[in-house]
């Protein structure tokens, strides 16, 4: 089992507070997020980690990592740059966003699924939200839930009427033949790329929700995996205190 952690965003919104460094390098009680990635990583027997780097690549020093530059990451997505560790799709692996901090304990849930790709989604999300006045419950990855427990739909905004709307991690898992079918139907969307890409203008600016949902429209199967446990998107200072306060032991 592997790990790709995608690091090769900019972080903008609290890029104007912390200028030099990836937002993943970002400290969190004294501790970088991305170090308490490989931690809980490492916990799950999770020890080959590759990490996609963009802007400030250089400033990742952590040893017994595997490094992929993207250098194209200012063009594209996460997707984009994603797909330039595509090599190490075609092993079972886990894909994280490098914002996040998770309990081990999430990690191993994701692991016990035995589907061929599964994400992670947190049901009580909404309570997250409280209080994010700078990152609001409409920008979150919503999932939808029909009642057989199978994913609808995976965008932002999406209405909970009825309580069937969770919300993605960032947390992936592929086995080899997932990881073959991603790459495909992804390099099958960049033959026939169109001005549109789901949410996406195009699928060169494409998130991994879009991509995500593109394989739901053509019938494949993406189990969900109802997690239980602390977790946190780091995405502005009002989230790295909340942070701070959650991951205080």
């Amino acid at each position: 089992m592997k790990a790709i952690i995608i690091a090769a965003g900019s972080g903008q919104r609290i890029s104007k507070y912390v200028k030099s460094i990836p937002k993943s390098l970002i400290n969190v009680n004294g501790k970088a997020i991305i170090d308490y990635q490989i931690r809980a990583l490492k916990q799950a027997g999770i020890n080959e980690i590759i990490i996609v780097t963009g802007k400030f690549g250089e400033k990742f020093k952590m040893k017994d990592i595997q490094y992929v530059k993207d250098p194209d990451h200012q063009n594209h997505d996460i997707l984009g740059s994603l797909m330039e560790a595509k090599e190490f799709l075609k092993d079972e692996v886990i894909v994280l966003y490098s914002d996040i901090i998770f309990e081990y304990k999430i990690i191993k849930q994701i692991l016990d699924s035995k589907e061929n790709i599964s994400i992670a989604i947190d049901n009580n999300w909404e309570q997250h939200y409280e209080g994010r006045t700078e990152h609001p419950k409409s920008e979150a990855e919503n999932v939808l839930i029909n009642e057989k427990k199978e994913i609808m739909e995976i965008r932002k905004n999406i209405e909970n009427k009825n309580n069937n709307v969770g919300e993605f991690l960032g947390i992936i898992k592929f086995s080899k033949q997932g990881g073959d079918i991603f790459i495909k139907k992804y390099e099958n969307a960049i033959r026939k790329e169109k001005k549109k890409f789901h949410d996406a203008s195009s699928i060169s600016k494409a998130y991994l929700t879009d991509m995500l949902q593109e394989l739901i429209d053509q019938g494949v199967k993406i189990e969900p995996v109802f997690i239980s446990g602390k977790w946190s998107e780091i995405d502005t200072m009002q989230d790295l205190k909340r942070a701070e306060k959650l991951f205080l032991n």
